[in-house]
């Protein structure tokens, strides 16, 4: 039995070759990777010797084996501890939508999907739709026919293509957008539906779906009830 986690890994732009290598050597060949800025300034980036504050994220999922060697990885060999080097976190999984997603997601890694915990049964969770570069419009137009609220967008490039002919049946292109919405768990199901039926596999946009627990949230429309119970 073992759990599936969405792990996050932030370092220096510039160490942006040196991971892709890790990830490789260590058989994790699917992740997504996102440009960002950190927000140190001048005097905390000279304390700790630094030079830049432009950030890569590069997300991927594993199961709680693979965090484990990963983890190991990123400390002993590429010194993730040592202040300024980066910082990698496992959030769990709450849901992916559809077998040959799930299977291309964790490619070869051993998986028997276990029985949901306390934290998976949350009343809201964070939904994320990787479609292809230009197409991100319709997936949220579907998402919305399913009544989800508005969504956050972020551009990335996604690596492990070559794979997705052998567990997806399709091709897939390099060049990705993300999305990103906060829902209610009961309307988790119709949307994640939506999405795949409208602009999934079969589909030009090629989105793939899944969501991470949310244990609380505020900017939701809420109903006087909703309200009470989170403030409890």
């Amino acid at each position: 039995m073992s759990r599936l986690y969405m792990m996050a890994a932030i370092t220096s732009r510039s160490a942006r070759k040196k991971f892709r290598e890790f990830y490789k050597t260590h058989e994790q060949q699917v992740f997504f990777e996102i440009l960002g800025k950190g927000t140190a300034n001048s005097e905390v980036l000279n304390y700790f010797g630094l030079e830049e504050t432009e950030k890569i994220l590069f997300l991927s999922i594993v199961t709680g084996d693979t965090w484990k060697r990963l983890k190991r990885g990123l400390i002993i060999d590429m010194k993730i501890d040592v202040p300024g080097t980066g910082i990698a976190f496992a959030v769990p999984l709450a849901s992916i939508g559809g077998k040959k997603t799930l299977q291309y997601l964790i490619q070869e890694q051993p998986f028997e999907k276990e029985e949901e915990t306390a934290l998976k049964e949350t009343d809201y969770e964070l939904m994320i739709a990787i479609a292809n570069q230009g197409y991100i419009d319709t997936v949220m137009e579907a998402a919305r026919e399913a009544n989800a609220g508005g969504g956050t967008v972020v551009h990335a490039k996604g690596t492990g293509t070559e794979l997705a002919r052998k567990y997806l049946g399709v091709s897939l292109v390099e060049e990705k957008e993300m999305i990103f919405i906060v829902t209610r768990s009961s309307q988790k199901a119709q949307i994640m539906k939506a999405i795949m039926e409208k602009t999934g596999l079969k589909s030009k946009e090629k989105a793939i779906v899944f969501s991470l627990p949310v244990s609380s949230v505020v900017g939701l429309r809420m109903t006087e009830e909703d309200i009470q119970d989170d403030l409890l």
